[in-house]
């Protein structure tokens, strides 16, 4: 997991993207670094390994002057952390900058074919072909997106990809390729944002949009363009988040994890907020849209996550047997894709995350679409990946989470989850009013 950032505007960028990095820290600790496009037409990198305060103490007060540029914070997985190791990466000439998350599966490969051919390589990442790759190709393309969109085609794995070049100043592009982490469009006035989570972008926009896979963009101070992978014109509308900077900011606490314990009480009541009807009991759920019909035809649950949202998971399996009467198993995505599980029209597969964005989590939902299983995702981020691939949301409402240890957003889910039964046994008809009264008296 790594932060990434890009700013294209009138402002100028370094300053944008070492905030923005501040705020996407938690996503890679063990090096730093930015590319920005000074008004000379020149790339100024700076990178250095160690948090990303020994990159900004480096740079305070002669930052580079430039209105375009990106960022990253890394955790290391090619190449040991260093200087050197550290992102952005440039091809040979000097001329195109990247920053990239995720892993390239067939990198040696591709390194080999790209050394053969002249290519020198720095650095110990699998990141650096994606620069010299995209070099290669804007030799017989014109545009820096173009190219990218031929890179994408040749990498294995999963991908989000940012890159600019002195030859298109003015412009960057990025790309998504599988689940490696979301890339998030942030549209402002007169400058636009990337990211590879919201915090980044929050302080200066709310309107954003998500990539999916294989989904190209370009950015300019002035325009925004998606692209399909094979590069046809997309339409995507910005959607208005409902977070502010300031869910983000750690207020009076010492650091955000005690910040989010003393949330809980919050995001729980959000979480059950407009759900759990007292007066005449019930559970109505806005974003389930599968019908009853559907949900009595479901003859075991299966529950998937990772992490701390797989004890939740967990605690779920008690809550579907013990109150929506329907027999349940508690998968790790990680290991329930290459198992052969055997699932089809009668198994309601329900996923728990926190992000919407993890990667073992998404390729088994994919899996679970394939076989036809109708699904459920608890889910804290709105867009996320997960909400798309899934065919009912039940949103947490936590607002952002900071801290690597989950802690309120384990305790909404679980209290998502304990709704959601209730919510199938009264959909199967299992729950008279009666009893559904003392399954929410609790909760008053």
């Amino acid at each position: 997991m790594c932060g990434i950032v890009g700013y294209v505007g009138s402002r100028p960028a370094a300053p944008i993207l070492i905030d923005g990095m501040r705020r996407l820290e938690y996503r890679g600790y063990d090096s730093a670094g930015i590319a920005v496009l000074d008004t000379n037409g020149d790339l100024s990198i700076h990178k250095r390994v160690g948090k990303l305060e020994t990159l900004a103490s480096s740079i305070a007060g002669r930052w580079p002057d430039g209105h375009e540029g990106i960022g990253h914070t890394r955790w290391a997985t090619h190449g040991k952390p260093s200087d050197i190791n550290a992102h952005p990466h440039l091809d040979c000439s000097g001329d195109v900058v990247v920053i990239h998350n995720g892993i390239i599966e067939n990198y040696l490969e591709l390194k080999s074919e790209l050394a053969a051919a002249g290519h020198r390589f720095g650095s110990e990442t699998d990141t650096e072909v994606i620069p010299h790759l995209l070099e290669h190709y804007l030799r017989e393309e014109k545009e820096l997106m173009a190219a990218l969109t031929r890179t994408i085609a040749r990498l294995e794995g999963a991908h989000a990809i940012v890159a600019m070049s002195r030859s298109e100043p003015g412009t960057l592009v990025a790309a998504r390729v599988g689940n490696a982490g979301g890339v998030v469009v942030g549209h402002g006035s007169g400058e636009n944002f990337l990211a590879s989570d919201l915090p980044a972008i929050l302080p200066h926009t709310r309107r954003v949009a998500f990539l999916d896979d294989r989904e190209v963009v370009r950015l300019t101070a002035a325009s925004v363009s998606y692209w399909s992978g094979d590069g046809q014109p997309l339409q995507k509308q910005p959607q208005e988040v409902p977070y502010d900077p300031v869910s983000a900011a750690k207020g009076s606490y010492k650091h955000f994890m005690l910040k989010e314990i003393m949330d809980q009480p919050e995001s729980i009541l959000d979480t059950i907020r407009g759900r759990a009807q007292f007066d005449t009991p019930a559970v109505e759920l806005e974003d389930i849209p599968l019908s009853k019909q559907q949900l009595s035809q479901v003859r075991r649950v299966v529950l998937i996550a990772m992490g701390t949202s797989l004890h939740a998971a967990m605690i779920g399996r008690h809550y579907m047997e013990r109150i929506a009467g329907i027999p349940a198993d508690v998968d790790n995505a990680s290991e329930y894709r290459y198992r052969g599980a055997i699932i089809g029209r009668d198994t309601l597969v329900v996923t728990v995350g926190q992000s919407g964005e993890t990667v073992d989590t998404l390729a088994a939902m994919e899996e679970a679409r394939r076989r036809g299983a109708p699904q459920i995702t608890i889910c804290n981020v709105v867009g996320s990946q997960a909400t798309r691939v899934a065919d009912a949301v039940v949103y947490t409402r936590c607002g952002l989470e900071i801290g690597v240890c989950s802690t309120k957003t384990f305790t909404a889910a679980v209290t998502a989850l304990y709704l959601l039964a209730c919510y199938l046994g009264q959909a199967r008809g299992l729950i008279d009013r009666e009893r559904m009264g003392g399954l929410l008296e609790p909760l008053a």
